[in-house]
């Protein structure tokens, strides 16, 4: 940038190795958009927080170990990505972030989230995963305008019951957990379409994932589910189930028959039979792996 010259509102600074911020960049001050990420950033500067009309903010992929809590000056934000740094620790300033809809914090150190997130209602994408947390706070279901939810490789043992609140919620992603069941509220999650819940501990799956009537892909692949709750016969628009690897030694009759159902994956457990109904959905053009 030369001397004289001024920022555009849309400013991209990806992959410059970058270590230190551009000093001429404090006069950005109606840009509306900025990204810098893939750099070998260390902190946010001060001039940062008079960009009063920042809607997208995107830090992620640099050495950050911490973000100011005047983060939350930043009032018009909508989409903030703090992924792939090196964050023990989140700002509780979220409160202020009143028109957040976008919040990536993955691929960091993270073993809690702070409490000020719950009153974020507009925000629709929630990204945690690829941190150390171990359990995720009762209070997500206060979000509800969430319509994707992604926490996969964590550690968490459980999901909370709050997460039937998520009326809106399309999309859940908990794989590679440590997770030993579903609550029941989740059949509560009317919108729910994908689920994806493989490689946990899973041991069973919840009664109330019949009431799931817009579930459309189930994913529980590398897990130990020895059988099959009967409700799941209720979900007449699942098109894709994925149960390979665990530890079924039977499949119900009902299971191909569901009647959206294109594909059902039962590699690698232990049947000692298949249903004949099998047979009918093969020549239906359903696809089964045995």
């Amino acid at each position: 940038m030369q001397a004289g010259e001024s920022w555009p509102e849309h400013v991209n600074l990806n992959g410059c190795d970058l270590t230190e911020w551009p000093e001429s960049l404090r006069r950005a001050t109606a840009i509306q958009s900025l990204s810098v990420y893939g750099n070998q950033l260390t902190a946010l500067p001060e001039y940062l927080w008079s960009f009063t009309t920042l809607h997208t903010l995107n830090v992620s992929g640099n050495q950050l170990t911490g973000i100011p809590t005047q983060l939350g000056q930043l009032g018009a934000l909508q989409m903030l990505d703090l992924g792939h740094n090196c964050l023990d620790v989140l700002p509780d300033c979220f409160a202020e972030l009143v028109s957040l809809r976008v919040l990536y914090v993955s691929n960091n150190r993270l073993t809690a989230l702070p409490s000020s997130l719950r009153t974020l209602g507009q925000l629709s994408y929630l990204n945690v995963t690829d941190n150390h947390l171990t359990a995720l706070p009762d209070w997500l279901g206060e979000l509800c305008g969430l319509t994707e939810l992604r926490a996969y490789r964590n550690r968490l043992s459980a999901l909370p019951d709050g997460l039937g609140e998520l009326r809106k919620l399309r999309e859940l992603h908990v794989m590679n957990n440590a997770l030993e069941c579903l609550p029941d509220s989740l059949g509560q999650c009317e919108q729910l379409r994908e689920i994806n819940a493989q490689n946990n501990r899973l041991n069973t799956l919840p009664e109330g994932i019949g009431q799931l009537s817009e579930l459309a892909v189930l994913d529980l692949r590398f897990n130990n589910l020895g059988a099959l709750p009967d409700p799941l016969r209720q979900l007449g628009k699942l098109r894709f189930l994925d149960l390979r690897a665990n530890r079924l030694t039977a499949i119900p009759d009902w299971l191909p028959t569901l009647p959206a159902l294109e594909k059902l994956d039962l590699r690698w457990n232990q049947l000692e039979r298949v249903p004949a109904t099998v047979k009918d959905f093969q020549a239906r053009g359903g696809v089964i792996y045995l």
